[in-house]
């Protein structure tokens, strides 16, 4: 069965090339960032990865930890990192899981049979520090991620989960908010003293409130 948000991200236990971990644990406190690619030693894989890496700062600005999964064996992973940081020149700084019997790939139904019935997909996952599954993205084998968008997500999903705001299309960290319908335009005003423009009486405005 796939997973929705809001559901506890399953936990597992597996070897990584940074050593055994066990999932929920090695979150702590953490938000996540779990995504799978389709094969070691693959063009798209090679600069999703080495973009992964070279974006380590601002995952850890944003208190995110990152692992990537195959269903390649460890010895693989670690035949294949050297590449990645030749090709992207960047250290690998996190955890690929290996995951050759499919433990995490059939948690997290990362394999599609209808596109392929050994790789996994492009699967995303973003979970909170309460391990539930904030966000899931999924895409083909022959499309790279956009990971200053997988970013911007976790900008809202942080910024939403502390105040009573959503953000509109487009938004970006410091762009304008929209209160949420469950907030009354006059308590608006109380809680959002940068001020609140009001567009209609559902959709109302604001400067983004933790800036």
């Amino acid at each position: 069965m796939s997973l929705r948000l809001g559901d506890i991200a399953p936990d597992f236990t597996a070897e990584t090339t940074q050593g055994t971990i066990h999932f929920h644990e090695w979150l702590g406190n953490s938000w996540g960032l779990l995504f799978s690619h389709p094969a070691d030693f693959t063009p798209v894989c090679t600069t999703e990865l080495g973009k992964t890496a070279l974006l380590k700062g601002e995952f850890e600005k944003r208190n995110v930890k990152v692992i990537a999964v195959s269903v390649d064996d460890l010895d693989s992973h670690n035949r294949w990192v050297p590449d990645i940081q030749e090709v992207n020149g960047v250290e690998v700084n996190f955890p690929i899981i290996a995951d050759g019997d499919r433990t995490v790939a059939t948690l997290y139904d990362m394999i599609h049979p209808n596109a392929s019935e050994k790789a996994t997909v492009r699967s995303v996952f973003v979970i909170g520090p309460d391990k539930k599954i904030k966000l899931t993205l999924t895409y083909p084998a022959s499309t790279g991620r956009n990971f200053q968008e997988i970013l911007r997500v976790i900008d809202s999903l942080q910024l939403t989960a502390n105040y009573q705001v959503a953000t509109p299309a487009d938004w970006k960290d410091g762009d304008d908010t929209i209160v949420v319908p469950a907030v009354s335009t006059e308590d608006a005003i109380n809680k959002f003293p940068k001020g609140v423009n009001v567009v209609k009486p559902y959709l109302r405005y604001t400067p983004q409130p933790n800036k």
